[in-house]
């Protein structure tokens, strides 16, 4: 019965029109007897589910859990499982029209792990509150123990809001071998990837926020096997740095806001303390990323999810959220400089990659300031830079090219929110000082959060969330979520 569930989920076209109801004309069934005769199909797996409760710190006790096993079981190369952890009857109408058993049907089909938290309608499962829980399923899948089970992936485990599904590992561009040179016998480029997590057969259209992951997707090489492996690819939703390393829960969060959101993997396509130039000294990348290729690949992303947006029913508008090396990888979104080299790179040329927004922590923005008394903390870069690109004085325009200030010209510049504590890295504030003087200049909107946590942190409370949750419904006007209280 379950291989004939799976093979008939396999066949229905949940996905052909996100929009509208799947059809159905082929099987000959009327709407209701279809989903019945789903429904009955897929009980003898449904009533095999473990359940349980789940201490949750949004409603202040015990919520009840159900978990259920994939039909056809996705591991990563830990031989832990995909793991979507599904937040259902929350505080708030949800926008996806299908019934929760259909979603979560479809996402066991998919080869995804799914464990129901179910919040019975609790009036504090809405937006910003929601959020403690998410930071705490992701600490606890990270720590290795969530529910019952200590398998869960830590590179392939997704927070989902209910009527929400996941398009994962969605090619955006064409990786080159011969910037970073590692290792040695990456030769032939691999497809960068980004993830999509979108409402399905929704009422309305959303927006979408994109992030960049802080933590490196890249080929490794197995000098046993004397072969290139897959191990790191796909690693940009690996728990100890992108969500669970830093309580990152603003991307998952969104959709209680009425934002679809989707995860890139980080431009540079390497270890982030590795990479040279042909013929350079060893390292003369780390930890910093170079250009043209990392614009590329960001502005390739942003095109290639504008297209699909059209798939998954968004509204076409997309904004950025940047923290550390996601948020250098990020601000080259922003700017509305027009590259030949860039913009005729990747794919959908043509497109539009303008941004409504962006929100953007700590990163490094121009090259050409670290050599400024505010920025003694980038000795790193005062050391590598100049093995890769020459001196500061002798090719300023190179350096200058580098970094995302370059590309800001106009007042055609997404606005944006800087975030930041002062107890960070000071050449971390002098970068966001500079850039947001530039755009401030060019008459640019911007604004600014500081001092909302301590030390290299992202927001993480709900005055601070709030605040960055509000900058972006107000450029990507995402639907009214109606709760307990209205419309919010």
């Amino acid at each position: 019965m379950l291989a004939f569930t799976n093979r008939f989920l396999a066949l229905v076209p949940f996905e052909k029109k996100p929009h509208s109801q799947f059809s159905i004309k082929a099987f000959g069934l009327p709407l209701r007897s279809m989903i019945m005769w789903l429904l009955l199909l897929t009980m003898p797996a449904i009533s095999s589910a473990a359940t349980g409760g789940w201490t949750s710190k949004v409603t202040g006790g015990n919520i009840v859990y159900t978990s259920n096993e994939a039909y056809k079981p996705l591991r990563d190369f830990a031989g832990d499982y995909a793991t979507i952890v599904y937040l259902e009857n929350l505080g708030f109408h949800k926008i996806g029209r299908n019934s929760n058993a259909m979603d979560v049907a479809w996402l066991r089909s998919q080869g995804y792990r799914v464990i129901e938290l179910n919040y019975a309608h609790n009036s504090n499962a809405v937006t910003p509150k929601i959020n403690k829980d998410i930071i705490a399923i992701n600490r606890e899948i990270s720590a290795g123990s969530f529910c019952g089970y200590n398998n869960c992936s830590h590179f392939q485990s997704y927070v989902l809001f209910e009527g929400y599904r996941i398009a994962r590992n969605v090619p955006y561009f064409k990786d080159d071998p011969a910037v970073y040179n590692t290792p040695i016998q990456y030769t032939k480029g691999d497809t960068l990837h980004m993830d999509i997590i979108y409402p399905a057969n929704a009422s309305v259209k959303v927006p979408v926020i994109l992030s960049f992951s802080y933590s490196n997707s890249y080929a490794t090489y197995d000098s046993n096997k004397k072969m290139l492996t897959d191990v790191n690819k796909d690693q940009r939703m690996n728990l100890a740095y992108t969500f669970a390393g830093f309580n990152d829960s603003f991307l998952e969060g969104s959709p209680a806001n009425g934002i679809a959101w989707a995860i890139a993997d980080h431009p540079k396509y390497c270890p982030w303390g590795k990479g040279k130039p042909v013929n350079g000294p060893n390292d003369a990348y780390k930890s910093y990323e170079t250009n043209p290729d990392a614009a590329r690949k960001v502005k390739s992303a942003v095109r290639t999810l504008r297209v699909l947006g059209v798939k998954f029913y968004l509204t076409g508008k997309i904004g950025i959220f940047g923290f550390s090396r996601g948020s250098t990888a990020g601000s080259m979104a922003i700017g509305d400089r027009n590259v030949p080299t860039i913009e005729k790179a990747g794919f959908h040329i043509g497109v539009s990659d303008k941004v409504q927004a962006a929100a953007l922590g700590p990163g490094v923005f121009d090259y050409t300031l670290i050599y400024h008394a505010k920025e003694n903390g980038a000795s790193g870069l005062r050391l590598r830079c100049p093995w890769a690109w020459g001196t500061l004085a002798n090719n300023y325009d190179l350096w200058q090219s580098m970094g995302s200030a370059y590309l800001v010209q106009s007042s055609a510049t997404a606005p944006v929110l800087f975030f930041y504590n002062t107890d960070d890295e000071l050449y971390y504030q002098d970068q966001i000082e500079r850039l947001k003087a530039k755009l401030d200049s060019l008459g640019v909107s911007t604004s600014t959060l500081i001092n909302y946590g301590t030390g290299h942190a992202v927001p993480q409370t709900s005055t601070s969330l709030t605040k960055v949750y509000d900058f972006f419904k107000k450029y990507l006007t995402p639907p009214a979520i109606v709760d307990n209280k209205g419309i919010r």
